[in-house]
């Protein structure tokens, strides 16, 4: 039998057939994806195969086989820095929630995230959350990003997701594809799920005033047919974001302003750091190039960690 994982749970996982009948399944034996060393062999979206058994009073089934993946969406487990999470599998597009306070999104975790999404070429729109919280300073703060992030090429939308502003452009996006919500604990995922699909009824949390930090309301992802023709994957609010092993010499060619330069580069395997004749040294000079997504850069390419600063989401 065949069917597409919808739920995980670490040693469960929900499966649905293409007929819509749904089965708790276990693994059988390990699994090894093209040499991925993930702390979660299966992920939520993963298409697999597999049989029925029965124990006693109950039927389950065993899953021998993940079939091929489109793409997938990973980051470096927290606990165990060699070993990866797979996110979610199959995704056609992801919108990354971001929140300018309450809690802050910095832009070293914007840009960490769209670093992964480009190079397992997964579609990402930047969704900035609670506009209807912000004073005009802060309205003009998220216009800025917007139009930054807008210029390199990824859509950017302001929403409510509690007033329901431009809820419904959302879910225009959404018809006919499968797509993944992510963004940091408090950020409003489910609380914009809530507002695409009334019924879904999702928990939510306010955010820790204590802490400004929001409320971890998902421990696992779970995905979800929606009454319009899409389906939706849920996910655990994000802290930090921790790359897979990448080459320096690639990470560049992840930040989509950088790739369109490197041809004007003297050398080939330019870092942009020291180089001379360097393009993106050059148009950053000239301010052509984003100085937050150029200090995002150096910071994955010295291999620091996803840590925060409170000035690193001000405006240059």
């Amino acid at each position: 039998m065949k069917g597409t994982v919808y739920k995980s749970t670490g040693s469960w996982y929900t499966v649905k057939t293409p007929e819509g009948v749904v089965y708790e399944c276990r693994i059988k034996g390990k699994f090894r994806i093209k040499g991925i060393k993930s702390t979660n062999p299966i992920a939520v979206g993963d298409r697999v195969s597999f049989e029925l058994e029965e124990a006693g009073d109950e039927t389950y089934g065993v899953i021998h086989e993940i079939r091929d993946r489109e793409n997938y969406i990973v980051r470096r487990s927290v606990n165990l820095s060699k070993q990866v999470h797979v996110i979610a599998a199959n995704v056609d597009q992801v919108f990354l929630l971001i929140t300018l306070n309450n809690p802050k999104t910095y832009t070293i975790f914007i840009d960490r995230f769209l670093v992964t999404t480009e190079a397992y070429d997964v579609k990402t729109v930047l969704l900035f959350n609670k506009i209807d919280t912000y004073n005009q300073d802060e309205l003009a703060e998220i216009r800025y990003l917007a139009e930054l992030y807008r210029k390199i090429g990824y859509t950017c939308l302001g929403i409510s997701a509690k007033e329901g502003t431009h809820v419904d452009r959302v879910k225009e996006m959404m018809i006919g594809k499968t797509s993944m919500f992510a963004g940091n604990s408090g950020v409003g995922k489910s609380t914009l799920i809530n507002a695409i699909e009334p019924s879904l009824q999702l928990r939510t949390a306010e955010i820790s005033e204590m802490h400004l930090q929001g409320q971890h309301t998902t421990t696992f992802a779970e995905m979800f047919d929606l009454s319009f023709d899409a389906r939706i994957i849920d996910t655990p609010g994000i802290k930090g974001f921790g790359l897979v092993d990448m080459e320096k010499e690639e990470i560049g060619d992840y930040f989509p302003e950088f790739f369109a330069l490197k041809q004007d580069c003297k050398f080939n395997n330019c870092l942009h750091i020291d180089e001379p004749q360097c393009a993106v040294k050059k148009a950053l000079e000239a301010d052509e190039v984003s100085w937050s997504r150029y200090k995002s850069y150096l910071q994955i390419v010295s291999g620091e960690e996803d840590t925060y600063r409170d000035d690193e989401f001000e405006m240059e």
